[in-house]
């Protein structure tokens, strides 16, 4: 248990490893006793719309790296025309208030009918390029600035941190501190380091994993751009395709690797759908049949850990939405906008509505039921008599 509260705490904020998961739709628990003789009734409360997939920007650790020239190392802005750069320089301008203004975030959050955001850190302040140490102090600022955020209104937000994954140690610190002292629910992390993989033994991650599994921590992977974008330069196409694509690199490894097989008690998210893998799991399990050099590690098929990771509906169009729940199932899809960037989803709930014969069970689970389950969101609501 990552808090020790007082018996019968009902933050929703806290951890409480012995919550049970609240159904997705209305009911009454059984009555039980009280320490005083007296019973009480559980009201478990339906699903809130909860957006998992939303980014919150620091400026004070923005203008303390500045200096750094963070643009020089980011993939999305290296692999890129002119044109380009020069409509994400106008996007950061026009957008930037809903990246920083909690009032603003809020009146969208109440427009999009969103009741909860799981934010996370712009992808750009991962800062993997800095020195350990660098990378250090800013993730525990950035961590501190998303606990503060989540203070501040405790009824419409919850977070993921970041950890600076270019020092194993220091992300291990880092990561426990997260979410032992600040009750943040994990992690996201890129799809690489510098251009290494996150299976690369030069990065020494497995410790890393090791303590993401114990602490049942949610790592979010999302890129920020292709690595390897020399071919993407126009028409935006190293965010276009390349981030979907650096999700398939990233989630293929650490399952051919043998990372999501080791460590089962990770909660893998993938953004935008899963990227390709999701769509095209069929290949890699026929390479894994048929060859003997796909099964070096694994003991089962590919899709077989894809099934257990999780993905976001950040695919824009509801019959891809739909054969992504046909294939693994209502359980693993959370909403997702991408808020508050262009290539996101503007009405989240809509896409999910729109989607054909989705139970209303289903639904629910999709628009918050698993993201209460999957980020320790649960919450009560209790009657004594």
């Amino acid at each position: 248990m990552l808090y020790t509260c007082a018996p019968g705490c009902r933050d929703p904020q806290h951890r409480h490893a012995s919550a049970a998961p609240i159904a997705a739709t209305t009911g009454t628990a059984p009555e039980s006793p009280s320490l005083d003789g007296s019973h009480r009734t559980v009201q478990r409360a339906a699903a809130r719309r909860i957006d998992v997939h939303c980014h919150y920007l620091q400026p004070v650790v923005a203008a303390k790296v500045a200096h750094l020239e963070p643009a020089r190392y980011d993939p999305s802005t290296v692999f890129a025309n002119a044109l380009t750069r020069e409509t994400n320089q106008r996007q950061m301008q026009e957008r930037s208030v809903a990246l920083t203004d909690v009032n603003r975030r809020l009146q969208d959050m109440d427009r999009m009918g969103v009741d909860l955001q799981v934010v996370s850190p712009a992808p750009f302040q991962y800062y993997y390029f800095t020195t350990p140490s660098v990378g250090a102090t800013v993730s525990r600022e950035i961590n501190e600035g998303m606990r503060a955020l989540v203070d501040g209104n405790p009824g419409r937000f919850a977070a993921l941190g970041t950890v600076p994954l270019q020092d194993a140690e220091r992300a291990m610190q880092e990561l426990a501190h997260a979410m032992t002292h600040l009750g943040l629910r994990g992690a996201e992390i890129g799809t690489s380091v510098n251009g290494m993989d996150l299976t690369d033994p030069r990065l020494g991650l497995e410790r890393f994993f090791a303590l993401a599994n114990e602490l049942e921590a949610v790592l979010f992977l999302h890129p920020v751009g292709f690595t390897e974008g020399g071919r993407l330069l126009d028409h935006y196409l190293n965010n276009v395709i390349g981030n979907p694509l650096e999700t398939t690199i990233a989630a293929s490894r650490l399952i051919f690797d043998g990372v999501a097989a080791r460590y089962p008690k990770i909660k893998f998210l993938l953004a935008h759908g899963g990227g390709y893998l999701a769509s095209y799991w069929a290949r890699m399990d026929h390479a894994w049949k048929a060859r003997g050099d796909c099964r070096t590690v694994i003991a089962e098929a590919p899709s077989s850990y894809l099934e257990k990771m999780y993905l976001d509906t950040v695919v824009f169009d509801p019959s891809h939405l739909s054969n992504l729940i046909a294939r693994y199932g209502a359980s693993q899809v959370l909403m997702g906008s991408d808020y508050p960037y262009d290539m996101g989803e503007e009405d989240p709930v809509h896409l999910i509505e729109r989607v054909a014969g989705l139970r209303e069970e289903e639904r629910a689970l999709i628009l918050g039921g698993n993201a209460e389950r999957i980020f320790g969101l649960q919450r009560e609501t209790v009657t004594t008599h």
